[in-house]
């Protein structure tokens, strides 16, 4: 560590969606930054970015940049990642990786720190941040499932097209505009870039995120499914995730149904102890038609929860709507948070 009170922070990626909300969080937190170092590839040397009223060169993400960094924040894909993480923990640096790369490991703790905060203490060297979606159902279910236990989740995602990157939302702009004009569609990003067929987005609904797996889930599906079990430590729970692809810009929608361990609680226990959770919203007043949406989200570090019903048919099963921003809660601000959480457990 640089010292008890400031710390030297690179962020690998800086230059992508992540990579500027991570910065934008520090800054509006006032993280005790003593030197930030941006890192990105080689066609992005030179170029600058803002940081409390400094313009700071980004340079190459390169092994010795790190030499002198406390804590590292990646956020440039799993291949740089699985590259260059252990490169920055062997000069000794704490990395917070925001990639798929290292969530499965079971070195790694995989944390949200609302639920999971503890398991920080048992990193050797590498955090990682978890899937966008399941950062924002845990947050919320983890308050239920500790006051109530939980058998099973099953999960409907409405998701943004921001999690698939800048051409995937430019992707959309011109599809909407040519639609519109009733001009020819391209479609050359979506569902998934290295796909050999594509699909429109805009004006559609796609039921592939990421590629197939055997079993007929998707990688995003089996995300959800392994990171909410390691998460919750509890790998007996039940979960299964169908994920969709959404013709809007940013923040993630999930529709949630779960069964719960007691068979006797009122939908108004259920909602108290969502609105004692930390981090999460209750917007839940159908009276007066309150509930939240992917817009309402938008620039937002909560999970917002709305909708919630008790099935039915099963006495002990719940419906809830989930609603965040994938590039805050589900990515940036909850690695600021983990962040934080470091520093104050290393104490």
């Amino acid at each position: 560590m640089t010292n008890s009170n400031q710390y030297n922070v690179a962020i690998v990626g800086v230059t992508g969606a992540v990579g500027q909300r991570i910065i934008e969080m520090l800054e509006q937190i006032d993280f005790p930054v003593k030197q930030l170092i941006p890192l990105a590839s080689k066609r992005s040397v030179g170029k600058t970015v803002d940081f409390k009223g400094e313009s700071i060169q980004i340079k190459e993400a390169l092994a010795e940049q790190f030499d002198d960094v406390d804590i590292a924040f990646f956020s440039a894909g799993g291949s740089v990642s699985k590259q260059l993480a252990p490169e920055a923990v062997k000069r000794g640096a704490v990395v917070i990786d925001n990639t798929s790369a290292y969530r499965m490991d079971d070195q790694v703790p995989l944390v949200v720190p609302e639920v999971n905060e503890q398991d920080i203490l048992n990193h050797k060297g590498i955090i990682a941040n978890p899937n966008c979606s399941t950062i924002q159902m845990v947050a919320a279910l983890e308050p239920i499932r500790q006051k109530y236990g939980m058998k099973r989740i099953i999960v409907s995602t409405y998701q943004s097209v921001s999690g698939s990157g800048n051409q995937a939302m430019e992707e959309l702009t011109h599809q909407s505009q040519a639609m519109l004009n009733n001009e020819e569609v391209f479609a050359e990003v979506l569902p998934v870039k290295s796909e050999k067929k594509h699909f429109p987005i805009a004006f559609n609904a796609l039921p592939q995120i990421d590629v197939f797996d055997e079993n007929h889930f998707t990688l995003e599906e089996m995300k959800m499914i392994n990171e909410t079990k390691k998460i919750m430590h509890d790998y007996e729970l039940q979960v299964s995730a169908t994920c969709v692809r959404l013709p809007f810009y940013y923040s993630h929608a999930e529709s949630v149904y779960v069964e719960i361990e007691d068979d006797h609680i009122s939908i108004d226990q259920f909602q108290g102890a969502l609105k004692e959770a930390p981090g999460v919203v209750l917007q839940d007043d159908i009276q007066n038609q309150i509930y939240p949406t992917p817009l309402t989200a938008e620039g937002k570090t909560d999970v917002f929860v709305g909708r919630v019903r008790k099935d039915l048919d099963v006495s002990n099963g719940f419906h809830l709507w989930i609603v965040s921003d994938n590039l805050l809660k589900g990515a940036a601000w909850n690695s600021v948070q983990i962040a934080q959480s470091y520093i104050k457990l290393a104490k």
